[in-house]
C-alpha cells in the first residue's frame, strides 16, 4: 500500500480505513499475552501507587525480562530510590516483602526469550524486541475505548497543541505533520525554553481544550513541568509514553503506553510511532470533514505536481 509521503496511498501518506474498531485483535492474542512487560503492567496497574512506587514500577516494566532475578538493592539502584522503598512497594502490592514479590514475578512473568534467541546477533535481537513491543501494543489496543476517548478529545480541541521534546520530538513532528491535513489548527511544540509556556498560553487563549504529548526516555524535566503548566491552564492532557508509570503520568488525564526498545545504544520507538498513527485514525473518526480535507489536499497536490507517483 505504500506511496505518498512515507505512508500509505492517498493524501500525502494518509490512508483512510473503516476506523479503529477492532484494532489489535488480529494476531495479537497469545504473543502479546506472553510478553513479560504486559504481565507486569497488569499487576502494577491494579494498585494505587505513590510517585516513588511508580518510579519503581516504571523501572521494573522497562527491565521486565530481568525483573524476576533482581535483588531489592539492585532495583533500588536502578530506580534511584532507597532499598526500604522497594520493600514498601512490594507490601503495597499485597506481598509480605520483596522476596515474595520476586517469587511471584518468577511465576507469572518469566523471561520470554525466543527459543533461538542465542543465535541472533545484537541487531536481530533489537528487531525482535521491537516485535514484542508491537505485540504488547496490539494486546492493549484490543480495548479500543482509551484510544477512542483520546481521539474525540483531540478532535474537539481548536487549536490542538502537540508537545514533544528531545527524543520525543520526532514523534510529535510526525503526528503534527499528518494531523494538520485533517485538523484545522495544529500547533507543534517541539522546542523548549522560556517561549514554550508563551506558546501554550497562546493556544489556550485561542480556544485550545486539550494537549497531546509524546514523552519518551530519558524524560526531560521540562516536559513534566510543561504538562503541569498545561493542567493548571485547564487543558486535558493526553500522553503517549513508554510506560503507564512514566514520570509524566501524574500530569496526564489519559496516558496511552507504548514501550520503547532499549537493546541498542539509542532507544527505538516503533510502538510509540504506531500508536501515534492509531490516534490519528481515531481523531479522523471524530472529524466529520476529515475525508473532504484529504481529498482537497490530493487535488491540490496533483495540480501542483507535488509527488512523482
Amino acid at each position: 500500500m505504500g506511496s505518498g509521503d512515507g505512508a500509505a496511498r492517498g493524501a500525502d501518506g494518509v490512508h483512510r480505513t473503516g476506523g479503529a474498531q477492532g484494532a489489535g485483535t488480529a494476531g495479537a492474542g497469545d504473543a502479546g499475552a506472553g510478553h513479560a512487560s504486559a504481565r507486569l503492567l497488569r499487576l502494577f496497574e491494579a494498585h494505587r501507587l505513590t510517585p516513588t512506587q511508580r518510579r519503581i514500577a516504571h523501572c521494573l516494566v522497562r527491565k521486565a525480562d530481568e525483573a524476576p532475578f533482581l535483588s531489592s538493592v539492585e532495583v533500588a539502584e536502578l530506580a534511584g530510590v532507597s532499598q526500604p522503598s522497594v520493600t514498601r512497594f512490594a507490601v503495597a502490592l499485597g506481598f509480605d516483602g520483596y522476596p515474595a514479590l520476586r517469587r511471584h514475578l518468577r511465576e507469572v512473568a518469566p523471561a520470554a526469550a525466543a527459543p533461538d534467541s542465542a543465535a541472533l546477533n545484537e541487531y536481530q535481537q533489537a528487531v525482535q524486541a521491537e516485535i514484542e513491543n508491537l505485540q504488547h501494543l496490539a494486546t492493549l489496543l484490543a480495548d479500543t475505548g482509551p484510544v477512542a476517548r483520546a481521539g474525540a478529545v483531540l478532535a474537539a480541541s481548536r487549536p490542538l497543541p502537540v508537545l514533544g521534546l528531545r527524543a520525543a520530538g520526532a514523534q510529535a513532528r510526525g503526528f503534527a505533520y499528518f494531523a494538520a491535513k485533517v485538523h484545522p489548527d495544529v500547533r507543534l511544540l517541539d522546542e523548549g525554553g522560556t517561549m514554550l509556556a508563551d506558546r501554550l498560553d497562546a493556544a489556550v487563549r485561542a480556544g485550545a481544550s486539550a494537549l497531546l504529548c509524546f514523552a519518551l526516555p530519558r524524560h526531560p524535566r521540562e516536559t513534566v513541568d510543561t504538562l503541569a503548566y498545561a493542567k493548571e491552564a485547564g487543558l486535558t492532557v493526553v500522553t503517549v509514553a513508554d510506560s503507564a508509570f512514566a514520570p509524566v503520568a501524574a500530569h496526564s488525564d489519559l496516558l496511552l503506553p507504548a514501550a520503547v526498545g532499549t537493546g541498542l545504544a539509542f532507544d527505538t520507538a516503533c510502538a510509540p510511532m504506531l500508536l501515534g498513527r492509531v490516534l490519528l485514525e481515531s481523531m479522523c473518526d471524530d472529524l466529520p470533514d476529515a475525508q473532504a480535507r484529504l481529498e482537497e489536499f490530493d487535488a491540490h497536490a496533483a495540480a501542483r505536481g507535488v509527488f512523482v507517483d
